[in-house]
């Protein structure tokens, strides 16, 4: 049996036995099986270069600078004005709250950089008004929990950064193989067939259970929910608008004047940059100034130190754990071991995405993506996807699908509390949405659907 397969089985023993069993945070499960692995393998005496490699990784500010500005768009509460706007025109058709939901949630969720906390946030608006339309309440949990994850793949998601940093750091693409404005349209690309799938879902639940539209005295006003909300709705093109430019002009117009070490410099600080500048202007078109004082925000960082520190952490223990596995050779291992196999390109592709699927289940999505990410694009790759394709979907294979996925789903927990829905039905609805998103995984990984981007 390799190597790999065997410190695979012990690492995902100790995470298990910690977070399930002893029920501590998953930061600290990753940490304590980082320890034993560096017992096991003898590799004390180099924990201090697989420190320096884990924070070393400019990617790891780029993500803290996006839960940085999660922190201030939940707090501030600009969503929840842009989500009453859809709300006031998709709720008037049937099933109107169900898409709403998939549509906010998903875009919330690649914000929030937290599947649970998404679904007790932006659910709270959208689970209710989903149950005055009809919907069960298991259903309703359902959808906002699937959509709430499925942020987990939509830029800027601080997955997609790990899925970046996975395909530029292999040796046989490098950091000019593609541009962070070019993979996040790749991305973009991916998440709209991902966004229709669900959206085809509702309805067809919608028309089982004969779900009928919101009852109209319940309706938001369009005009006044427009007059608050409608700066919410700009957020988007902020956070998106300099990533097309970048792509559609890197080449001509930037490289022109700035040379091509400048466009690349550039290129790569937008992920920084932009998670400073949608901060930024929502401090500016909040409100409550009140909440955005020096003090206030502050405080609103001391207060979120529960929700900053499990992410960070996970990753900066995965990186140490990805730069262990490279050192031993362990990563390699796993590549020979998969190609050794010698599947074709469909079966390779389940295969993998079973994987994923497995181990997500105890190990955090973006944890896998820094310590697999290059063996799953190396190993896609060897029976003809795009690599590009294979690493924009890690953040899919990975981090959305280890959030929705029973035991560990904790999104569908965190809907059930808010939509009060039995566990049971709730579970059983919830394998429909597991098996479609399985379903899509291996479509788009085929190649059986246009892209935008490639």
């Amino acid at each position: 049996m390799p190597s790999i397969l065997i410190y695979l089985g012990i690492m995902l023993a100790v995470i298990a036995v910690w977070f399930f069993l002893f029920r501590r945070p998953i930061y600290e499960a990753v940490l304590i099986s980082f320890i034993i692995l560096l017992i096991i393998t003898r590799s004390i005496n180099k924990v201090g270069n697989y420190i320096d490699v884990a924070l070393n990784t400019p990617l790891l500010y780029s993500m803290t600078a996006f839960i940085t500005m999660s922190i201030i768009l939940t707090k501030t509460k600009i969503i929840d004005s842009a989500i009453a706007v859809i709300l006031s025109l998709l709720g008037r058709i049937s099933g109107g709250p169900g898409y709403v939901a998939v549509v906010a949630s998903s875009f919330m969720g690649s914000l929030s950089g937290s599947g649970p906390g998404n679904v007790m946030a932006t659910g709270s608006i959208t689970i209710p008004a989903m149950k005055r339309s009809g919907f069960p309440p298991e259903l309703a949990a359902n959808i906002e929990s699937n959509a709430s994850y499925l942020g987990n793949m939509i830029p800027p998601s601080g997955n997609i950064v790990a899925a970046f940093g996975a395909l530029t750091g292999m040796t046989a693409y490098g950091e000019n193989f593609i541009t962070q404005g070019q993979f996040w349209i790749v991305m973009w690309g991916c998440s709209f067939w991902f966004i229709l799938q669900r959206l085809l879902t509702v309805f067809a639940f919608c028309k089982y259970y004969k779900v009928k539209s919101m009852p109209k005295e319940e309706l938001p006003s369009f005009k006044s929910t427009l007059r608050t909300g409608w700066r919410g709705l700009l957020l988007p093109v902020i956070i998106i608008l300099p990533f097309v430019l970048d792509n559609l002009f890197k080449s001509t117009f930037i490289t022109a004047r700035l040379g091509e070490s400048g466009a690349n410099g550039m290129s790569k600080s937008l992920l920084i940059f932009i998670g400073g500048l949608a901060s930024i202007y929502a401090v500016i078109i909040t409100d409550d100034k009140n909440k955005v004082t020096p003090h206030a925000i502050a405080k609103m960082f001391s207060d979120s130190l529960r929700t900053i520190v499990p992410p960070i952490g996970v990753c900066v223990f995965g990186y140490m754990i990805g730069a262990m596995f490279k050192d031993l050779g362990l990563t390699d291992e796993m590549l020979v071991f998969l190609q050794g196999l010698n599947l074709n390109k469909f079966s390779l592709v389940v295969i993998i995405c079973l994987i994923t699927a497995f181990l997500g289940v105890v190990i955090p999505g973006s944890s896998l993506v820094v310590m697999f990410g290059p063996v799953f694009i190396a190993s896609l790759a060897s029976v003809g996807v795009n690599p590009i394709l294979a690493a924009a979907m890690l953040p899919c294979i990975c981090g959305v699908m280890c959030g929705i996925t029973p035991p560990l789903g904790l999104g569908m927990y965190a809907g059930m509390a808010l939509a009060e829905s039995d566990f049971g039905k709730t579970f059983k609805n919830n394998l429909w949405w597991v098996l479609l998103q399985f379903v899509m995984e291996v479509i788009v990984l085929m190649g059986w659907l246009p892209i935008l981007g490639l």
